[in-house]
């Protein structure tokens, strides 16, 4: 009777913590829109720290292109500070082309419509706080 007890509180609190844990997941969905065509593709990075922001990205996923949109959702992240980059692949290399002067060639875009001046977009303009499932619409 006893193992029988232990058995059902082991249980019980596996059951819990589990329900616990995926109340604090949730999902970032980014809608791409305005693409220039629908060749290549779009690259979408979540970042979730300031020092990795257009660097190191936390997440990312590599999206076709249908009617010069795309919608990619992130699954299972935790509540927290993130950011949103995404560029259109167009020439489909697997890299964001830019000029000789780093000026990007190809489109792009962050979370909060972050652009940069003189530079690439920073991370206090594009961050965004995640207590809840969260839609992010960047248009090109």
């Amino acid at each position: 009777m006893n193992i029988l007890v232990k058995i059902i509180v082991i249980l019980l609190l596996n059951v819990l913590s589990y329900q616990l844990q995926a109340q604090d997941n949730y999902s970032v969905t980014v809608t791409v829109t305005n693409a220039n065509n629908d060749k290549g593709k779009i690259f979408v990075a979540l970042y979730n720290t300031e020092t990795g922001f257009l660097k190191e990205n936390y997440k990312s996923h590599i999206s076709v292109i249908e009617n010069k949109r795309c919608t990619v959702t992130f699954e299972g992240i935790p509540e927290g500070v993130y950011a949103v980059s995404v560029f259109h692949d167009e020439n489909d290399n697997g890299k964001m082309d830019t000029n000789f002067m780093h000026i990007p060639k190809e489109d792009y875009g962050c979370s909060n419509g972050a652009t940069g001046f003189m530079g690439p977009p920073k991370w206090k303009d594009a961050k965004f706080e995640l207590k809840a499932n969260k839609t992010i619409k960047i248009k090109l």
